[in-house]
């Protein structure tokens, strides 16, 4: 095996590390431990958002041409975006019983979110909302929202899933690249900050939706004001 074969690898491999992210999540929420469970999220996303342009830098699809790093990148996007924080949102009590058919529904959508051929494009967007579910179990969590509230959230965001609006891919849309990293950047450490804490100020949770906020409106903006 040569040196960029091993290399291609080793690539896949800090992929799967994803998947060890989701194994201490799940356990965090076994035993009710609900920040660890976004710590280990949040490590989970760090692996996602930067073993994407490691994999292109050492040419996996040429190098191990048989083995779908794209796969493994969905399995394991997949527990951590979606089913991991579907459980958590039943499990802490964000939403109860009688909300089990929209958490279903959830999970449904986000798997045909993953398996659409047109879930990413080649100028950098997502379609359909691109299930971060990681992010609304945090917020809602953290926010204490009625659960009628919490719930009418998530089923239109679910909806969503199927409504071809093209969302930021913040890692290859190239025009204001320093804005949706730099300030997806700032986002992730202040979250994993409020996550570190025992008691989070609410108003410091209230404070970091400023990115999320600008990220939906912007995709929107750009949906709507760009051509095709």
């Amino acid at each position: 095996m040569n040196r960029s074969v091993s290399l291609a690898w080793l690539i896949h491999l800090y992929t799967s590390l994803g998947l060890v992210c989701a194994l201490y999540a799940i356990l965090a929420l076994v035993e009710n431990h609900p920040l660890d469970v976004f710590f280990w999220l949040a490590l989970a996303f760090a692996i996602d958002a930067s073993d994407g342009a490691l994999a292109r830098w050492a040419q996996v699809k040429t190098h191990t041409p048989n083995f779908s790093g794209r796969k493994l990148d969905d399995i394991t996007d997949y527990l951590n975006y979606t089913f991991i924080p579907v459980c958590f949102i039943y499990q802490q009590g964000v939403l109860s019983e009688p909300w089990l058919p929209v958490l279903g529904f959830t999970l449904i959508a986000s798997a045909y979110g993953f398996c659409s051929e047109t879930a990413k494009t080649s100028d950098g967007f997502f379609t359909g909302f691109p299930s971060y579910w990681n992010v609304v179990a945090f917020y809602l969590y953290l926010l204490e929202l009625p659960a009628a509230t919490a719930g009418l959230l998530i089923l239109i965001l679910a909806a969503m899933t199927f409504w071809p609006v093209r969302y930021l891919y913040p890692s290859k849309f190239k025009e204001a690249r320093w804005l949706s990293i730099g300030g997806g950047a700032l986002w992730g450490i202040g979250c994993l900050w409020i996550v570190l804490q025992p008691e989070p100020p609410y108003l410091v949770v209230v404070g970091s939706l400023v990115y999320p906020i600008w990220y939906m409106a912007y995709s929107f903006y750009l949906h709507y004001t760009r051509p095709d």
